[in-house]
């Protein structure tokens, strides 16, 4: 319907059926989060970890919390996989979803609030109280018109926010935004005049200028983490003396823990609260998840555009003794263990140009490279495989080192040549997929897909 209204109709037409679709939903479930203390996160990577940690936390602190996210929704303990595809749901489901909430008796609810969403109007009539911005880096570039226009999108979320202050009844708790400082384009997201703003870094950032919207973007409180430790079992940081230790790997996860740290804090939870319900927080599917720790490493994660896949690579170092970073990113310090990864890129028209960026970085970072199908849509499975090759291939002429690249387009053949690639100590990387349930192929057509269970049955037949 909505790809048929797309070809004959002007943008105003599918503006409004995407804002009446939304209104109706809304009435049609009794106003459902009218009824809830709502949430919104938003930002480029690391929503959905973010999203649960905070729901962890808000629930091991007595107030039961629902979630709408990539990987799950959830009611309090209760928890489904979220198998449609879409980091914010549909209006009608999404509406849906709160109302199941409200019936459940929860009392809050966290929405992972994504840009695409918000321009098919996911998020009117939604009664957002608060929102945390994580970062922000190029996606979606092509949809949106431009990097510009992607981050302005994702700006109205608070700017919702800043214009409930002024409008019908507003609780104490009302109008918070929570900013990570260390992200460049912070700036345009503290000039919205929300109620109460509060930072977190980890580099000890101050506020940054203002962006010329607004002169008053100044933090009112910030939130500094101290003594950062990085290993191959999760991180561990002190906030105000006190100590956490988050069984997540990586850097970013540290930025996504601290995030859910910052908004529950700024809504009366305790540090101490925030630490206990973090030492054993809710697996997400498909994060940076370790299948396998030997003789190999194996490891299953989402990343799917440049800045994330290159985290991903860094982490992914922690388990081979590598210790110079600058020998990781300049292959100088590769004779053993060795990285093994496997990536593809998305089809449809998706940002084609983060293909040949991928390939550039996963050429910097591993040893070898096996190239695959990922979501081709509609276009040439292999012709998206070559985008990603010849940024692989020019990353190699950089470097000025050869290395191996496979091209192999059954996801499944590709996942057990880099398995069958790897030695003791050495780590295997898949990304692109993480938790999704389906591949998208031609003509609308969906298969099953469950790439940790595939990668379990590969290391059974080794």
């Amino acid at each position: 319907m909505l790809r048929f209204l797309r070809n004959i109709s002007p943008f105003f037409l599918v503006s409004a059926y995407h804002f009446m679709l939304a209104f109706l939903a809304h009435w049609f479930y009794g106003k459902p989060s009218k009824k809830l203390f709502v949430i919104g996160v938003t930002g480029t990577k690391g929503k959905t970890t973010t999203a649960n940690l905070l729901a962890d936390i808000l629930n091991m602190a007595g107030h039961k919390t629902g979630v709408t996210s990539s990987v799950y929704f959830r009611f309090g303990d209760e928890k489904r996989i979220n198998d449609t595809k879409q980091g914010m749901p549909g209006r009608l489901q999404l509406q849906k979803l709160l109302a199941e909430m409200v019936k459940k008796e929860c009392t809050h609810a966290v929405i992972e609030t994504t840009s695409e969403g918000m321009l098919q109007y996911r998020h009117n009539f939604i009664d957002y109280s608060v929102a945390i911005f994580t970062n922000l880096s190029p996606e979606h570039i092509e949809r949106h018109g431009g990097f510009e226009k992607y981050r302005d999108t994702k700006v109205g979320l608070f700017e919702k926010i800043a214009r409930k202050k002024s409008f019908g009844t507003v609780r104490d708790a009302d109008g918070i935004g929570v900013y990570n400082l260390d992200d460049e384009n912070v700036g345009h997201f503290l000039a919205c005049p929300v109620r109460t703003r509060v930072g977190y870094t980890l580099k000890n950032k101050s506020d940054p200028p203002a962006d010329g919207r607004n002169p008053k973007s100044e933090t009112n409180s910030n939130i500094k983490i101290q003594n950062i430790k990085l290993t191959d079992v999760g991180s561990e940081f002190d906030i105000e003396n006190i100590h956490f230790r988050v069984p997540l790997i990586g850097e970013f996860n540290v930025y996504n823990a601290v995030g859910a740290i910052a908004m529950a804090r700024a809504l009366g939870v305790s540090l101490e609260k925030c630490a206990e319900a973090l030492k054993n927080p809710t697996p997400i599917l498909g994060r940076f998840e370790i299948v396998q720790k030997e003789p190999f490493v194996v490891v299953v994660d989402y990343a799917h555009e440049p800045k994330s896949l290159e985290e991903c690579y860094k982490t992914a170092r922690l388990f081979t003794n590598t210790n110079d970073t600058n020998d990781v990113a300049n292959n100088t310090n590769h004779e053993s263990p060795k990285l093994v990864c496997l990536l593809g890129s998305q089809g449809g028209g998706r940002d084609k140009w983060k293909r040949p960026e991928m390939g550039k970085i996963a050429a910097r970072y591993c040893d070898e490279i096996v190239l695959t199908n990922e979501d081709p849509y509609n276009e040439s499975p292999i012709e998206i495989i070559r985008d990603v090759r010849r940024g692989a291939d020019e990353g190699l002429k950089i470097k000025d080192q050869g290395l191996r690249i496979y091209e192999i387009i059954d996801r499944r053949e590709a996942i057990k040549k880099a398995i069958s690639l790897a030695k003791p100590g050495d780590v295997v990387i898949l990304t692109g997929k993480g938790g999704e349930v389906w591949m998208c192929l031609e003509k609308g057509r969906k298969v099953p897909w469950d790439e940790k269970k595939i990668v379990e049955e590969v290391l059974r037949e080794r």
